[in-house]
């Protein structure tokens, strides 16, 4: 019999449990955190390409955009300090990830969300009322601090409640409300342009004290996760949770292997530590390459600059913050078909498939845009045709990005830790998403005025080599239990060589007095 995931099991082992509206309700509410996630990402964008914000914040971007002596259309949004105040909350959630971590093991996962709202809230009041560039920096490094505790407590919360037979719907709820969030920030975006004065940007940055709110109450009426109780030492808590949310009154076989899984965890001494253990090299691959990947696919080329981007290759202002609707509303749509299908299609097909599309997406999408600005990026509106073409094709690569990268590389990470290195690993996960969201949404402009349309292949190349890494080395990961999901590994080609036994040795002797735990 294998050890898995540091229980000895055999195969096929199945959890009863029900989706009751319990579990449906929390996982909603938990999913919110995306929200603020989702809101920044989109209103960053559109707020970046209004005529007064840039007036007042950076005027030279905005003298270089109404410069008709221009040559290159590529260029002109290219500021460092724009693309900071943009980058600059990312940077933040990377280093508040690393604390979120020693905040979600020691004290919970709702806690985690409670100060994920409450600094998100506080940089968004900032920024609603900011006069200077510095004010807008601080408000940015509030809410990345907000997204960083926000995005390493949602995903682990997500996966511990649901059971497992829907763990893959329920957690791609967080990816849902992040499109649902940036298709409200779009939609705002248009309408707030719109304002006499030019102070609508104030109302696009203030509003994200919404999202804020929502993830700050939610959290405050959620409840804890059976395994963050457990692993608090609260057994009956525990108990009596995991009975509500699996609907049923014998959940003694699930408990116990969580409480197993704990004994184990709580063996190890130092997770940081213990994450370059060769027994953790196969999670330590997810919990860099996945991440990694999912930023280089360019999906935040789209997502943070949409409306500069547009604008960028020809598209009027107005055009340019409804194209980026467009895209956030293709963005939730595609979402909903990943929720339908992740569970029934597995996680690897939606890859692959996602991976394929949008391949051919961008090589099409560099070739329209290079054979209207060519090298020179000289300026001129597109043809009516020609923009909705572009548009299609781009709706077609978000769509492609929406059911598969996008709720995966949340959703894949998070299931796949065991868990005693579970809120560390997932820290990592999130840190090195925070690192590349962070270079990417640094250097996409200077990237964009040197690279030209041959950005695009750029992230072209990256979308290959992570679909060639997803068909070899990724291992199917649907309707396994969380507390088995070692399984995976160690049945795969590769990765099985890294796994040792010496979980199983240690197992075999606490089974011995099983009966024990049992009783606890």
């Amino acid at each position: 019999m294998p050890a898995v995931g540091g229980i000895p099991t055999g195969p096929g082992r199945e959890y009863p449990g029900n989706l009751t509206p319990y579990v449906l309700v929390t996982c909603i509410v938990a999913a919110m955190g995306g929200l603020i996630f989702g809101y920044d990402i989109g209103i960053s964008g559109g707020v970046t390409s209004m005529d007064p914000f840039l007036r007042k914040f950076f005027p030279k971007v905005y003298r270089s955009k109404h410069d008709d002596s221009s040559t290159n259309q590529y260029c002109q949004y290219n500021s460092e300090t724009l693309t900071m105040f943009t980058s600059s909350l990312y940077l933040a959630a990377l280093v508040s990830s690393l604390v979120a971590s020693t905040v979600t093991r020691k004290l919970g996962r709702k806690p985690s969300m409670l100060f994920g709202g409450v600094l998100f809230f506080v940089g968004a009041l900032l920024n609603g009322f900011a006069q200077a560039v510095w004010m807008l920096i601080v408000g940015r490094i509030l809410l990345g601090f907000g997204i960083g505790f926000a995005n390493q407590s949602v995903p682990l919360y997500l996966s511990e409640t649901a059971p497992y037979k829907y763990r893959g719907a329920l957690n791609i709820g967080f990816q849902l409300s992040i499109t649902v969030g940036i298709l409200i920030a779009n939609v705002l975006n248009y309408f707030f342009a719109k304002i006499d004065g030019g102070w609508g940007w104030r109302l696009s940055l203030g509003g994200a004290i919404v999202p804020a709110i929502i993830l700050t109450a939610g959290s405050l009426f959620l409840p804890d996760t059976p395994n963050s109780l457990i692993e608090r030492g609260k057994m009956e808590d525990a108990r009596e949770k995991l009975k509500r949310i699996r609907g049923l009154e014998n959940v003694d076989e699930e408990f116990n292997d969580l409480v197993m899984a704990s004994e184990l965890s709580k063996q190890v001494e130092h997770p940081w530590r213990n994450l370059l253990q060769r027994k953790y090299r196969p999670h330590m691959a997810v919990a860099t390459l996945i991440p990694f990947f999912q930023q280089f696919t360019g999906i935040n080329v789209i997502m943070f600059y949409a409306p500069v981007l547009f604008n960028t290759i020809g598209f009027g202002d107005d055009a340019s913050l409804m194209s980026s609707v467009i895209t956030g509303l293709v963005n939730v749509v595609a979402t909903l078909v990943s929720i339908y299908g992740v569970d029934k299609w597995g996680r690897r097909f939606l890859f692959l498939e996602g991976g394929a599309q949008m391949l051919v997406c961008q090589i099409i999408v560099a070739a329209c845009i290079g054979a209207k600005f060519g090298i020179d990026g000289h300026p001129g509106e597109l043809p009516k045709w020609y923009a909705i073409v572009v548009v299609l094709f781009i709706c077609i690569y978000v769509a492609a990005f929406a059911w598969s990268w996008g709720p995966l590389g949340w959703l894949v990470p998070s299931e796949v830790f065991p868990l005693e290195i579970r809120s560390a690993a997932q820290s990592i996960n999130v840190s090195v998403n925070m690192i590349f969201t962070f270079v990417v949404a640094q250097v996409f402009l200077n990237m964009l005025c040197h690279l030209k349309f041959g950005l695009f292949l750029f992230f072209a190349f990256f979308v290959l080599v992570m679909t060639i890494y997803v068909y070899y080395f990724l291992p199917e990961t649907k309707n396994i239990p969380i507390e088995e999901m070692n399984q995976v590994w160690r049945s795969h080609w590769f990765w099985s060589k890294f796994m040792t036994d010496e979980f199983s040795n240690g197992n075999v002797e606490m089974l011995k007095g099983g009966q024990a735990l049992k009783n606890v």
